[in-house]
């Protein structure tokens, strides 16, 4: 039991540390516009990079969130997503424009 306690207790403490390492590969492109938001914001590459994927990682996990509705508000939710709304002309035009960083 001691020892489990032990380990526990290293574990907590190399997670509170920033020793461990994270290595992604990229495109050149990529690396241009992560290094240009990142000189937008005044951080260094790997903190905007870590705090970016920190974001989507809790959006992701509250994604997952269950939500509870009365029976008819169900019905209705469940119809919403049966027929979504079609994109209107303006929504069709902006997605098929180049983004910002492509122009």
């Amino acid at each position: 039991m001691a020892r489990a306690m032990r380990v526990v207790r290293r574990r907590s403490a190399r997670a509170a540390r920033k020793d461990d390492v994270i290595q992604i590969r990229a495109s050149a492109a990529t690396k241009a516009i992560l290094n240009r938001a990142a000189a937008l914001r005044g951080q260094k590459l790997s903190e905007f990079m870590l705090d970016s994927a920190r974001r989507q990682a809790e959006e992701a996990i509250l994604d997952q969130r269950a939500f509870f509705l009365e029976p008819d508000a169900h019905e209705e939710f469940l119809a919403m997503l049966d027929k979504p709304v079609k994109p209107s002309k303006e929504l069709r035009q902006l997605m098929r424009r180049k983004p910002a960083w492509e122009r």
